[in-house]
């Protein structure tokens, strides 16, 4: 059976879709792809997280078909879809149509949603944590249903990987859907998260190496990768934003991919 520890390294670069014109972003996701990099994610908001909170920024799912177009062996994905802003059965098609136009190369990132701004401005409920995360659970049997159901299938049993490390509910969350985990954590916070993603893994009698770990990094490679590396963790996640999309760290996260990898 294969373990985590066995999975080969990944790097995934997030390409912030913020402070920049599209043509930028564009050029940037070619650079990458260039460069070597596995998968090239964005992410699911409405406006800039940080700098100018009306600065230049673009939808997510639009942009993903454009990706899928212009690009050719990285996967991409969203980390993460925000859960409340689409119907579920319309996410599952979105995600089967923009894996069939990559050919096979989407990643369905997914979370329960948490920027209050962006609720406010597009006339969405924001609730609270818990009934997002209600709205989660009660979302990922209706989107893998509808993918069951769609015509034509995707090109792939797409990966699903749920974004957070709340430890009663997105943990578990992930224990029953997850095809990854992602976190945001340092070695010692990624430790004890996945510790209580295994344990939710025992409860609901999963192998828990089925499930790949994956979490956003900065620093540098060889002080922070080995020690999440004996965790499990295979997948490490570099963030960039506009408008000059730096990719210095990444180049320096491929090549300790490439060494460990070697």
């Amino acid at each position: 059976m294969t373990t985590s520890a066995a999975r080969p390294v990944r790097i995934g670069l997030q390409l912030q879709p913020q402070h920049a014109d599209y043509a930028k972003i564009r050029a940037t996701a070619s650079e990458a792809e260039d460069l070597g990099v596995d998968i090239i994610f964005n992410w699911d908001h409405f406006y800039p997280l940080y700098g100018d909170p009306d600065g230049l920024h673009y939808e997510c799912w639009t942009m993903l078909g454009a990706w899928a177009e212009s690009t050719s062996r990285v996967e991409i994905g969203a980390l993460v879809t925000c859960n409340s802003y689409r119907n579920p059965e319309l996410l599952a098609d979105m995600a089967r149509t923009v894996d069939n136009i990559s050919g096979g190369r989407l990643i369905l990132g997914i979370g329960s949603g948490w920027f209050q701004k962006d609720y406010d401005e597009y006339g969405y409920e924001f609730g609270t944590a818990g009934g997002r995360l209600d709205d989660l659970a009660d979302a990922l049997p209706r989107i893998e249903s509808r993918l069951d159901k769609l015509n034509p299938q995707p090109q792939r049993k797409i990966p699903v990987l749920i974004g957070g490390g709340g430890e009663k509910k997105t943990l578990k969350l992930v224990a029953k859907h997850a095809d990854i985990w992602h976190g945001f954590a340092d070695p010692e916070v990624a430790e004890r998260k996945i510790g209580i993603l295994r344990a939710h893994c025992a409860d609901v009698g999963r192998d828990p190496a089925e499930i790949e770990l994956s979490v956003g990094v900065q620093g540098e490679p060889d002080e922070v990768g080995p020690k999440l590396r004996e965790l499990g963790v295979s997948t490490f996640t570099v963030g960039t934003g506009g408008p000059d999309y730096d990719l210095s760290a990444l180049s320096k996260w491929i090549a300790w991919r490439d060494a460990q990898n070697s």
